[in-house]
């Protein structure tokens, strides 16, 4: 019989696991890696769907309680990337540390950013377009969807900067997140690993572009065909266009989200446990 060990991987082990699991996804063939993609971005906008849904009956809860619940359901999205399979370029930028070990190249690393970035962008606004014809929005009275453009509206509303260092704060969790599912032995060790940083960095209001490929588009949709529905709920939302969503939140949002991940996470673990083993 074979051993079956329950004990984790310890953080050296980790990191030459992570700069294996890099070698494999930079390797995938790229209509493998898009379809993965997909199911990332859709997957991502699940969890968003049963985050707004329950921010939507929490109002009367305290802040914190109110924000500590959505983030919690909101983990739904990373726990079906983790263990369903899937392609997700947040969690993607740990790729980083087989590209700083040689195992990868640039242009592996940059083509699989590229194919999965826009597979994720089709995954999620998909699952915004799927409930926005679903009429979910409307449930709850609209709570629903009163409290999905506020959020769209929200987060179009941050400046530049605010947006990049939310960014930076928000894949900074997430990759701490997939780098702790590297230590796992059993799927639900990797449940455990994801939803206490998730967690927190929705609860803290971080900025996250795959999510914000759902949220944002959702509040648009509403916006373009059910006009009616944000002046019945009093909702100024006249700041919520497609020119404010991919300039003044996507953009920036993405950038602070390489930062956080690929410089404060992949490169820092690297330096710490491969550096000496690449030179």
């Amino acid at each position: 019989m074979s051993e079956i060990r329950i004990d984790a991987l310890l953080p050296q082990e980790m990191a030459t696991r992570a700069e294996y699991v890099g070698v494999r996804k930079a390797e995938t063939p790229a209509l493998t890696t898009f379809a993965l993609s997909i199911l990332a971005g859709a997957f991502i906008g699940l969890g968003s769907v049963f985050a707004t849904t329950v921010a939507a009956g929490s109002s009367a809860l305290p802040f914190g309680v109110a924000k500590l619940l959505t983030g919690l359901v909101f983990c739904l999205g990373l726990i079906l990337v983790v263990v369903g399979g899937a392609e997700l370029f947040t969690g993607n930028n740990l790729i980083v540390m087989a590209w700083a070990s040689g195992k990868v190249t640039l242009r592996a690393l940059l083509r699989n950013w590229g194919i999965v970035y826009v597979g994720n962008f089709i995954g999620s606004f998909g699952t915004a377009l799927m409930v926005f014809w679903s009429q979910q929005y409307t449930f709850g009275g609209g709570a629903v969807g009163e409290t999905a453009l506020k959020i769209a509206s929200s987060k179009v509303g941050l400046g530049f900067g605010q947006a990049l260092a939310l960014g930076v704060l928000c894949n900074a969790l997430v990759c701490l997140a997939v780098w702790l599912t590297f230590s796992a032995r059993s799927t639900i060790d990797k449940i455990a690993a994801i939803i206490f940083p998730v967690t927190a960095f929705v609860a803290a209001g971080f900025e996250h572009s795959i999510a914000n490929m759902y949220f944002i588009p959702y509040g648009l949709l509403i916006k373009a065909f059910d006009p009616a529905f944000a002046l019945e709920h009093g909702l100024d939302i006249s700041n919520l266009t497609w020119g404010a969503f991919l300039a003044d939140n996507l953009l920036p949002v993405t950038i602070g989200n390489i930062i956080g991940g690929a410089v404060l996470v992949a490169a820092v673990y690297w330096s710490i446990f491969l550096r000496r083993k690449a030179e």
